[in-house]
């Protein structure tokens, strides 16, 4: 009897410190340093940070963030769900070699990215000198995005492809359903939640990129300066009321980002 009293208690002191210590980790790793953003973009008052999100540098750094952001997720939603679709239904040579390259962009660092964009489309690339002006413009910064983001729809679609029953789709042909009438009826439906919460993660992500965007942006004011660069132009010039209130805007975004996917997550679940 004292021996499952003492086995139970040693299990709940475990169980009791095991979770102190990942909630104490989480609150060092996230929640401090988001507070701490928070405080210090209102550190001089509501006015202050008015004035520095209404900047014209800054709101235009914003917008154009925002605008290319959108634009890369766009790309990653039709692209990644074509190659989530392929890399499932379809048996070739190197299927599985692509299919582990997709994580390539996660496994690199972004200035690696960056780099091999600035060497492949640069004005010293072969596209360079055929006279194609990509680089240090805004193709440049939605390439960068699309690489960093790539891996995003294509996981989110697999799992739902992969768990899909293939009698829906029999039934489906047994009732003499055309094969693109299937697809939208019955397969799009069953993919669309991975769609949807990769083209949101791909987007926030796209957000705050910085090491790729930098090297290929140009980085000129109210033409290719995007939010992140402006951020850390801010923080070079000792502003960093100005940078975390900037800051503010984008981690709210992702915020309200981070809430969509888990309503669409949860209405899968319940579906």
């Amino acid at each position: 009897m004292n021996r499952d009293v003492n086995i139970r208690l040693r299990s709940s002191w475990w169980s009791f410190g095991f979770r102190t210590a990942i909630l104490l980790y989480f609150f060092l790793l996230v929640i401090l340093p988001i507070f701490g953003i928070y405080v210090q973009s209102f550190s001089q008052g509501w006015s202050a940070f008015a004035e520095s999100v209404i900047d014209p540098l800054a709101w235009k750094a914003v917008l154009l963030t925002v605008r290319l952001a959108v634009l890369a997720a766009l790309i990653n939603l039709v692209v990644g769900t074509i190659i989530g679709w392929v890399l499932i239904r379809y048996r070739f040579p190197g299927r599985r070699l692509l299919n582990s390259l997709v994580d390539l962009p996660f496994a690199l660092p972004t200035a690696v990215g960056g780099l091999m964009i600035l060497l492949l489309l640069g004005p010293n690339s072969p596209l360079g000198k055929l006279g194609f002006d990509i680089v240090y413009h805004e193709p440049a910064i939605v390439i960068a995005m699309v690489f960093v983001t790539f891996p995003f729809v294509i996981r989110g679609v697999q799992p739902l492809l992969e768990e899909m029953e293939a009698s829906e789709e029999e039934a489906a042909y047994t009732m003499g359903a055309s094969r693109s009438r299937t697809f939208f009826s019955v397969i799009l439906p069953t993919m669309l939640p991975g769609i949807i919460s990769g083209g949101m993660l791909a987007f926030s992500r796209a957000l705050a990129e910085f090491g790729a965007v930098v090297l290929v942006a140009g980085n000129i004011p109210g033409r290719t300066l995007v939010a992140s660069v402006y951020i850390f132009g801010q923080i070079e010039s000792d502003n960093t009321q100005g940078a975390a209130a900037v800051s503010v805007l984008l981690l709210t975004l992702s915020f309200l980002i981070l809430w969509a996917i888990n309503i669409v997550q949860g209405r899968r679940k319940r579906a």
